[in-house]
């Protein structure tokens, strides 16, 4: 019953978007509102079910694509991420909408929906870390100067990671700093894609992509394939 729910709901948010309502999902069951209620309480309950359920399932289309290609080349695991999530938000622009699109009036996202949210930008950052550690990350020489409330983030973000993983890690901030624009950009592009910005400008979007995120790989540094250009097509 409570995936039935989900599906229906997932269909009505084509519909009505921020205005998705238990009513209207119990109509489109054809049952009375009230005999929802005893699986989601609220309508605040029901989407962060879907809020839920669309991150894992986001995180694991990002996950399984990183595992797909060797540990060792860092490139091609992070254009594997970025392309995962591309595809995924194509396959499914009503979960990606609910998850990054406009936020839900009266909606405040609980606690427990943050960390698989931060699935995709743990995977590059982690991919960072393996490439720092390996001695061939060689981001290029830029003249941005991080702010120091900012670098005390970002060395907070570092040592938060390295703790809850128990990794050994010489990251730098400013390292991370370019993964987390990387990380806007790709869900900036996809964005712009998914909500028709794109239209009329770019038509040739996947080799758009993979040159944007690329770029992103160039920017913090991460290295091409040993035998060659790794760049997907």
């Amino acid at each position: 019953m409570i995936e039935e729910i989900k599906a229906v709901a997932r269909r009505r948010l084509a519909v009505d978007g921020a205005a998705l309502s238990l009513r209207g999902v119990a109509r489109d069951m054809g049952i009375v509102a009230s005999a929802l209620y005893r699986y989601f309480p609220s309508r605040d309950d029901l989407l962060t079910a879907l809020i839920l359920e669309g991150y894992e399932s986001l995180g694991a289309a990002a996950t399984s694509a990183a595992a797909a290609v060797s540990e060792v080349d860092y490139r091609g695991r992070w254009i594997a991420v970025c392309h995962a999530v591309r595809d995924w938000a194509l396959a499914h622009p009503t979960e990606y909408g609910l998850l990054y699109g406009n936020p839900v009036p009266g909606y405040n996202a609980p606690r427990d929906t943050i960390r698989p949210a931060s699935t995709v930008v743990l995977l590059l950052t982690d991919i960072a870390m393996a490439a720092t550690a390996a001695g061939r990350i060689d981001p290029p020489r830029l003249s941005t100067h991080l702010p120091a409330p900012v670098r005390a983030d970002l060395r907070a973000l570092i040592d938060q990671r390295v703790q809850a993983e128990q990794l050994v890690s010489d990251l730098p901030e400013e390292t991370l700093g370019r993964v987390f624009a990387s990380w806007t950009q790709l869900f900036g592009l996809i964005g712009f894609e998914i909500f028709g910005r794109l239209e009329g400008a770019i038509e040739a979007r996947a080799d758009y992509f993979d040159h944007q995120m690329n770029l992103m790989a160039d920017l913090v540094g991460i290295p091409a394939a040993e035998n060659g250009d790794d760049r997907t097509d």
